[in-house]
Protein backbone atom coordinates (compact mmCIF):
# COMPACT_ATOMS: atom_id res chain seq x y z
CA UNK A 1 0.00 0.00 0.00
CA UNK A 2 1.35 3.39 -0.88
CA UNK A 3 0.43 6.53 0.94
CA UNK A 4 0.21 9.91 -0.77
CA UNK A 5 2.73 12.34 0.69
CA UNK A 6 1.08 15.08 2.65
CA UNK A 7 2.54 18.55 2.49
CA UNK A 8 1.71 20.25 5.77
CA UNK A 9 -0.01 23.53 4.98
CA UNK A 10 0.13 24.59 8.58
CA UNK A 11 1.83 22.81 11.44
CA UNK A 12 -0.16 22.14 14.59
CA UNK A 13 1.95 20.97 17.55
CA UNK A 14 1.01 17.49 18.77
CA UNK A 15 -0.11 18.75 22.17
CA UNK A 16 -2.49 21.26 20.54
CA UNK A 17 -3.84 18.60 18.15
CA UNK A 18 -4.48 16.19 21.03
CA UNK A 19 -6.27 18.95 22.92
CA UNK A 20 -8.44 19.57 19.85
CA UNK A 21 -9.32 15.88 19.72
CA UNK A 22 -10.09 15.70 23.45
CA UNK A 23 -12.12 18.90 23.53
CA UNK A 24 -13.79 18.38 20.15
CA UNK A 25 -17.48 18.94 19.55
CA UNK A 26 -18.32 15.22 19.51
CA UNK A 27 -17.76 13.16 22.63
CA UNK A 28 -15.89 9.94 21.83
CA UNK A 29 -16.03 6.75 23.85
CA UNK A 30 -12.73 5.47 25.24
CA UNK A 31 -12.04 3.06 22.39
CA UNK A 32 -12.80 5.63 19.69
CA UNK A 33 -10.69 8.25 21.45
CA UNK A 34 -7.76 5.86 21.84
CA UNK A 35 -8.01 4.86 18.18
CA UNK A 36 -8.08 8.50 17.09
CA UNK A 37 -5.10 9.38 19.27
CA UNK A 38 -3.10 6.39 18.01
CA UNK A 39 -3.87 7.27 14.39
CA UNK A 40 -2.76 10.88 14.91
CA UNK A 41 0.53 9.86 16.56
CA UNK A 42 1.17 7.22 13.90
CA UNK A 43 0.53 9.74 11.11
CA UNK A 44 3.03 12.16 12.67
CA UNK A 45 5.62 9.42 13.21
CA UNK A 46 5.30 8.34 9.59
CA UNK A 47 5.83 11.89 8.34
CA UNK A 48 8.83 12.37 10.63
CA UNK A 49 10.35 9.05 9.50
CA UNK A 50 9.87 9.95 5.83
CA UNK A 51 11.37 13.39 6.40
CA UNK A 52 14.42 11.76 7.97
CA UNK A 53 14.88 9.52 4.94
CA UNK A 54 14.48 12.48 2.60
CA UNK A 55 17.16 14.37 4.55
CA UNK A 56 19.48 11.35 4.46
CA UNK A 57 18.98 10.83 0.73
CA UNK A 58 19.59 14.52 0.03
CA UNK A 59 22.91 14.29 1.89
CA UNK A 60 24.21 11.48 -0.34
CA UNK A 61 26.84 12.47 -2.92
CA UNK A 62 25.39 12.84 -6.40
CA UNK A 63 28.45 11.95 -8.46
CA UNK A 64 28.40 9.76 -11.56
CA UNK A 65 27.45 6.16 -10.86
CA UNK A 66 30.05 3.49 -11.47
CA UNK A 67 29.10 0.48 -13.54
CA UNK A 68 29.74 -2.99 -12.09
CA UNK A 69 32.99 -4.44 -13.44
CA UNK A 70 34.41 -1.05 -14.39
Amino acid sequence: MTEKAEAPLSYTPLQDRLRQLLDGPAALDKRALLGTLCAEVSRRETRAYAAGWNDALAALPHGPRRENGA
